[in-house]
């Protein structure tokens, strides 16, 4: 889908993936104050997870008020 962002990594035989709609993301950074390993970024005024530091904890999830990320 070209609407969304989508990263996933093989870690420790469990696929984690994290969903970011840039359509749904409005940049404003909670996602990335929430994070507790610095795991995203805002690159062009969109959310951006590194899946070499995503710890798969769902935080940014819960944080973010348009729904725009999704594990």
């Amino acid at each position: 889908n070209r609407d969304s962002i989508s990263v996933s990594k093989e870690n420790g035989g469990n696929i984690m993936a994290a969903i970011i709609n840039k359509d749904e993301c409005v940049g404003c950074g909670l996602c990335v104050d929430v994070c507790p390993n610095q795991a995203i970024k805002l690159v062009d005024g969109v959310a951006i997870v590194d899946p070499d530091v995503c710890i798969d904890c769902g935080a940014c999830v819960g944080e973010c008020p348009n729904g725009a990320i999704t594990m």
